[in-house]
C-alpha cells in the first residue's frame, strides 16, 4: 500500500483529524471516494483475527477483575496459567483504541507463556472501552495523564497482593501503551522489566529514574515515533540503563497488531514477540 496512505492513516489515528476530513484526503490519494472507502476497509482493524489463544484453553484461566486506585475503580482483563504455582506478573497496556479483543488475546498469549497477565482498561472511568474505535481514541485523548499513570501504577500493587504472584513484575505496551510502558519504567522503581512497542519516549531528564531493564521495538517506517529515539538512547546510555533496542526494517507502526490490516507484518511480529518473551523469561521467573 502507498506509504502516503499509511502516513495519512497514522495521522488520523494519532492526531486530531476528523473522520470526514480523513476520508476526503484519502479520496484525493486513491482517486475516488469509492476507492477511498475500499482502502479504509483494508486499513481498519478486524477483530475476527484476534484469537490466537482461546479463552477456553485448558492451559489458562481468564476473568474480569477490578482494583482500587486513589480516585476510581479500574476494570481489567486478567489471564493466568491454570496450573497452581507462583508466577511473574505482566501488565499489558493497550493502544489508543482501548481494551479490545486484540489486547485481550495478547493478554492470553502472555498467560500462556507462564505469567499472570493483566490488561487494565484506561477508560474505566468512562464505563469502559466503547466498541467504536474512533470514540475510544477520542476518550483516550481526553485522559488526565498523571492520573492515568497512577491508575496503571496501582495495577502492580494489585498484582503483588495476589498469592499466586512471585513478586516479579513487568509490562508491555503498544503505541499509546508503549509510551505508557516507558513512563511506568520511570515511575515504578520496583519494576523488573518494561517492553515498549513503537511507543513515545519519556523526557531525557526522567531517564535516570529508571530502574527496570528495557526492551524497545521500533518500526523503520514510523517516522513520528522514531524521531524521539536518538535523545532517548543517548539518555539511556548516559544513565547506564540496561536496554535492548530493535529496529524492524521496512515495517510500519502497529506491525505487531495482527488485526491492523496492511500494517501488520507477520515475520517482524513473531520475532519481536519471541524477543519479548525471552526478555521476560530472564527477569520475571
Amino acid at each position: 500500500m502507498d506509504q502516503k496512505i499509511i502516513n495519512l492513516f497514522d495521522e488520523y489515528t494519532h492526531k486530531p483529524l476528523r473522520r470526514d476530513d480523513f476520508i476526503k484526503r484519502l479520496a484525493l490519494l486513491t482517486g475516488s471516494m469509492t476507492a477511498a472507502l475500499s482502502t479504509l476497509a483494508q486499513l481498519e482493524v478486524k477483530y475476527d483475527n484476534a484469537v490466537t489463544i482461546s479463552e477456553t484453553s485448558n492451559d489458562i484461566i481468564t476473568e474480569r477483575i477490578t482494583y482500587s486506585t486513589d480516585d476510581i475503580t479500574m476494570k481489567g482483563y486478567l489471564a493466568r496459567p491454570s496450573a497452581a504455582g507462583k508466577y511473574g506478573a505482566v501488565v499489558i497496556i493497550h493502544e489508543n483504541r482501548g481494551l479490545n479483543p486484540h489486547i485481550e488475546d495478547v493478554t492470553r498469549r502472555v498467560a500462556n507463556a507462564g505469567y499472570i497477565a493483566l490488561a487494565p482498561d484506561a477508560l474505566s472511568a468512562s464505563g469502559g472501552t466503547p466498541e467504536n474505535p474512533d470514540e475510544a481514541r477520542e476518550l483516550i485523548g481526553k485522559l488526565d495523564m498523571p492520573k492515568t499513570v497512577n491508575h496503571y501504577i496501582k495495577a502492580f500493587d494489585y498484582l503483588k497482593s495476589r498469592t499466586d504472584c512471585n513478586g516479579h513484575t513487568g509490562c508491555v505496551g503498544f503505541c499509546w501503551g508503549g509510551a505508557m510502558a516507558n513512563y511506568l519504567a520511570v515511575y515504578v522503581p520496583t519494576l523488573d522489566a518494561a517492553v515498549a512497542f513503537y511507543g513515545r519516549q519519556p523526557g531525557a531528564a526522567d531517564v535516570p529514574k529508571i530502574k527496570a531493564a528495557l526492551q524497545l521495538h521500533y518500526a523503520e517506517m514510523d517516522e513520528r515515533v522514531n524521531a524521539g529515539i536518538p535523545a532517548y538512547e543517548e539518555a539511556l546510555k548516559k544513565a547506564g540503563i540496561q536496554y535492548e533496542l530493535y529496529m524492524y526494517e521496512g515495517v510500519q507502526h502497529a506491525f505487531h497488531n495482527d488485526t491492523s490490516g496492511p500494517r501488520y507484518n507477520e515475520a517482524a511480529a513473531k520475532l519481536a514477540w519471541e524477543r519479548t518473551l525471552n526478555f521476560f523469561g530472564s527477569r520475571l521467573k
